[in-house]
């Protein structure tokens, strides 16, 4: 019999874990969305777990299974290997029951993520940096467990962590009752290791089996995708980890065996789509979301036609956003949109060439918004690397026909060429 229908025989604990999670994590709300509705012309609710304790779900599990661990077990300490969310969690949840928690970072870990993980686990968490991903870092962190006889609390492949993560399905079916009467249609959720969608969508299934249940990765981070198109996890050589709460390499062989069953449909959404939802949801509605906590909004376009009408939830599974990386996800946004473009452009080298590029190629109202120019003495051209960003999408279109018309030598850089990692 194979690993994976071995593994399909456990059982959730949704109820318990609901329970077991009353009195630790917030409630969070179920909120109709105006402006959402009105956009595709139906009801659509977000599930707010960016207003969880720690500002994302991930508590709910790593609770749920740390509460459960015999007390000569759990006082010999925790260990656990995050470079976010599920970090954050461990550490409160540690503070929460009193024990010793060890928690393994990447050296690379953005500063606040540091930080807000020792500030919920206060005395009860010590961190540790260590390797340059996050592989690296559960190496480490698992020969530490062994090494010191702890326990460790994976961030999402036990089904203790699995049933904790569920009872976001558990609030979202009791909180629906007070709107309206109708099924939820459809169900949009993130996927990384899977554990928030075996959770619910086993949840889901049992108590709502007309709602279509929707996983979304990252279109850089496919893992979940591929597993599924292969018929077991498989691991991806490359990942992109901009959306850092949803990107692993290779999904949970538990989570797998339940998400395989549990979700009627799993989409890529693009990187760019997802910063340009987290702009949205900032500038409209004043909500701070994190990557993974946009994909299920971000996603709405590609099934705007099958949910009118109709009842539907997103699941903003986080608000862990480090403001740092608010330049980067405008940037990301405008590419997405057609708005932003970089060009090497090599120059003339005789008086004036700058200023017809300036004058003639340009547009009203192109703006520059990078320029580096090396002049290269002997030689006939001498290369810049020019931003360029545009008011509208169309006007890319006369911007490379202006380029052609006055005999502009360019290059139009994409995100296949080296130099995009430079510049974005």
């Amino acid at each position: 019999m194979s690993e994976a229908k071995k593994i399909n025989k456990h059982v959730l604990d949704m109820e318990g874990a609901a329970k077991r999670l009353k009195s630790v994590v917030n409630h969070t709300p179920l909120q109709l969305n105006a402006n959402l509705s009105r956009k595709y012309q139906c009801n659509v609710y977000l599930k707010r777990e960016d207003l969880q304790i720690v500002r994302s779900y991930k508590l709910r599990g790593a609770y749920n299974m740390m509460s459960q661990l015999p007390p000569e077990i759990l006082a010999k300490g925790v260990v656990c290997a995050s470079a976010g969310n599920h970090a954050q969690g461990f550490a409160y949840s540690c503070k929460k029951l009193g024990v010793k928690g060890v928690v393994f970072m990447p050296i690379p870990s953005p500063q606040q993520k540091v930080t807000q993980t020792k500030m919920f686990g206060e005395d009860f968490v010590e961190v540790i940096l260590v390797g340059d991903t996050f592989d690296d870092t559960a190496v480490a962190a698992k020969a530490y467990t062994i090494e010191h006889g702890m326990t460790f609390v994976p961030p999402f492949d036990h089904v203790s962590i699995i049933s904790g993560q569920a009872t976001v399905g558990v609030e979202i079916l009791e909180d629906i009752k007070s709107f309206t009467q109708h099924p939820i249609d459809y169900i949009f959720m993130p996927v990384g290791g899977g554990g928030l969608s075996a959770g619910v969508g086993s949840y889901f299934k049992k108590y709502s089996p007309s709602t279509q249940v929707i996983g979304l990765e990252p279109e850089g981070a496919p893992s979940m995708f591929w597993a599924l198109k292969s018929g077991e996890p498989v691991e991806l050589e490359n990942i992109d980890k901009f959306v850092d709460g949803a990107s692993v390499k290779r999904v949970g062989d538990i989570t797998f065996s339940f998400c395989k069953d549990v979700l009627d449909d799993m989409r890529l959404v693009p990187e760019g789509k997802i910063c340009t939802t987290i702009l949205q949801m900032y500038n409209e509605e004043a909500i701070v979301v994190e990557p993974a906590g946009a994909m299920s909004i971000a996603a709405l376009d590609d099934f705007a036609e099958q949910i009118k009408g109709k009842t539907i939830v997103c699941i903003v599974s986080g608000g862990n956003n480090d403001i740092a990386r608010m330049q980067e996800i405008k940037e990301r946004s405008l590419i997405y949109e057609g708005l932003k473009y970089y060009f090497l452009i090599r120059f003339a080298q005789r008086p004036g060439s700058l200023k017809e590029f300036v004058n003639k190629v340009l547009g009203p109202y192109d703006d520059i918004t990078r320029f580096e120019y090396v002049q290269k003495h002997n030689k006939e051209a001498g290369p810049a690397l020019v931003g360029l960003e545009l008011r509208s999408k169309k006007d890319h279109e006369l911007l490379i026909h202006n380029m052609k018309q006055y005999n502009i030598n360019y290059n139009e850089i994409n995100k296949d060429d080296n130099i995009y990692g430079y510049l974005i």
